[in-house]
């Protein structure tokens, strides 16, 4: 994995996907993510953002049922997941490369050994096919908790790109303070922040201005452009969810639910930004804008007191057991052949 070096200040071209999977069908929706990654850069984007989850669904079922009702759904999102080495990973790499973007895109993706753990994933794909590497939500957010488990601190990382030093985190993860600065202060340039439309959230929120809000508030303390790709809820989400169930159809098709669109480093957005409905979104980044801006307020550096605040990240990855095995026995002739 290649962490971000000195600092290079390009013009580039960015697209936000803001768009609904093919519900809970993996290869239809992996075709559907090449085929934008394809339209996006014949547009010029060299840096092309996915929702959360876009592969291939989002659990909405979480926060309409019980955990014994959603437990046949959550088979049905297992069995759709990806693995990391397997076919659909190398399919969105293969279109990475061919259009020659960079692709940060979210997917349920498999654990290799814990049958039925899953866990909410931003894979970030080079402009080369590479993955250059896969960030694990930390914490699942309120009904989430069901159905991924947490990541840890080993994907806490920006990564050197065509279009800048690049970082990511998911949805709610882009609350957590802690986390955001430790990637600011790695050098983070461009952030992609990706969501699932959340209709089903509770009346009092509104769920396209808290992206925004979370967005702005990220580019201005930064000082960063911030790509933000919103999922949208399609008639097959909601009829899914709503079968025997007539009163979810209200719940699922409230407005305000989806945000997508391009913060720049003084918290102003990039053009005009989706709600709710399904496209793409552009914007001309230069990186050169947040030199300025780092004047008034540079929290990496010389607008923070580090004889006084230090922020610790642990970024050992984790594992269920670790293993101590003996070392390879010896043959005995030679244990006793004399010296």
């Amino acid at each position: 994995m290649s962490e971000a070096s000195a600092p290079f200040l390009p013009k580039s071209r960015v697209a936000a996907v803001q768009a609904a999977p093919v519900f809970l069908d993996t290869a239809a929706t992996v075709d559907k993510a090449c085929a934008l990654i394809a339209e996006a850069a014949g547009n010029g984007a060299a840096l092309v953002a996915f929702p959360e989850v876009f592969v291939s669904a989002y659990p909405y079922w979480n926060w309409l049922m019980t955990p014994i009702e959603g437990a046949a759904w959550h088979e049905r999102l297992y069995r759709a997941s990806l693995s990391i080495d397997g076919p659909e990973v190398a399919a969105l790499g293969k279109a990475a490369r061919e259009h020659g973007c960079t692709v940060v895109i979210g997917i349920n993706e498999r654990d290799p050994v814990s049958v039925g753990t899953l866990y909410n994933t931003n894979l970030i794909i080079g402009a080369d096919g590479g993955l250059l590497g896969r960030h694990r939500k930390l914490v699942p957010t309120w009904a989430e908790k069901l159905t991924w488990a947490g990541g840890d601190g080993s994907s806490i990382r920006v990564y050197a790109t065509p279009v800048g030093p690049l970082g990511t985190l998911a949805c709610g993860e882009n609350t957590n303070t802690l986390a955001r600065f430790a990637l600011l202060s790695q050098g983070e340039l461009v952030h992609v922040a990706n969501y699932i439309a959340l209709p089903v959230a509770p009346a009092s929120y509104n769920m396209a201005e808290a992206i925004k809000i979370r967005a702005t508030a990220h580019s201005f303390e930064g000082k960063v452009f911030t790509i933000v790709a919103c999922s949208a809820v399609s008639e097959e989400i909601v009829a899914a969810m709503s079968e025997g169930r007539p009163q979810n159809r209200d719940l699922l098709s409230r407005q305000n639910s989806a945000w997508s669109g391009v913060i720049d480093p003084h918290g102003n957005p990039v053009g005009e930004p989706l709600i709710d409905s399904e496209g793409i979104v552009y914007a001309d980044i230069d990186l050169g804008e947040c030199i300025r801006p780092k004047l008034m307020h540079d929290i990496i550096g010389g607008y923070n007191r580090f004889d006084i605040f230090n922020l610790t990240v642990d970024r050992t990855p984790r594992a269920s057991a670790q293993f101590i095995d003996a070392p390879p026995s010896v043959d005995r002739d030679e244990e006793e052949e004399p010296s």
